[in-house]
């Protein structure tokens, strides 16, 4: 019994490191778009006095989400093809982390990028977007497109971790997340 316990727990603790191993390998070859969860940003949902255009009234990164973010950066610098364009969300953490990863001259803003519910007309126009996107990425190097779990939610099905990293490309059955890229 005890044995089986460390079997599955050695498997579990595997699985990660392959899908993201699987994501480095993908991301070697440039011309992919990535899905960026945003770093560490403590807490959900927004202040009540929320604006969009003052940082001090939204969930910010933390320490730690900096921190994040710059590791990110790294790592695509040395695993990856060159980023090539960054587009991120315009809340202030999505901005953030694609400044501290990848140096805000490479970063544009895009309201379709922003949360948003899943199953509604909203979700939908910006999965299209999302697949326009896709479609009309030329690019060698790697687009980074900077989110939020809810947008990722709404257009993929699948829930992703603060600063996890998501390959996304088109198949018979839509958008699809080819690989994840887990930074601890």
């Amino acid at each position: 019994m005890i044995r089986a316990l460390i079997i599955i727990a050695a498997l579990a603790l595997a699985l990660p490191a392959n899908a993201t191993e699987a994501g480095w390998a993908l991301l070697r070859n440039g011309g992919q778009v990535v899905l960026l969860n945003h770093a560490n940003a403590p807490g959900s949902g927004e202040p009540a006095a929320f604006d969009i255009e003052a940082c001090r009234t939204q969930r910010n990164l933390s320490e730690q989400g900096r921190q994040q973010a710059r590791r990110i950066g790294a790592l695509f610098a040395a695993r990856a093809a060159p980023v090539q364009e960054v587009i991120a969300s315009r809340y202030c953490r999505t901005k953030e982390t694609a400044e501290l990863a990848f140096g805000a001259s490479l970063v544009e803003t895009a309201d379709w990028l922003d949360p948003v519910e899943p199953e509604t007309p909203e979700a939908e126009a910006r999965r299209d977007k999302l697949r326009e996107t896709i479609e009309s990425y030329t690019g060698s190097g790697i687009l980074v497109l900077v989110t939020h779990g809810d947008f990722i939610q709404a257009v993929l099905g699948a829930r992703s971790r603060e600063g996890e990293a998501v390959v996304v490309n088109i198949n018979e059955n839509g958008l699809h997340a080819a690989a994840r890229i887990v930074f601890n």
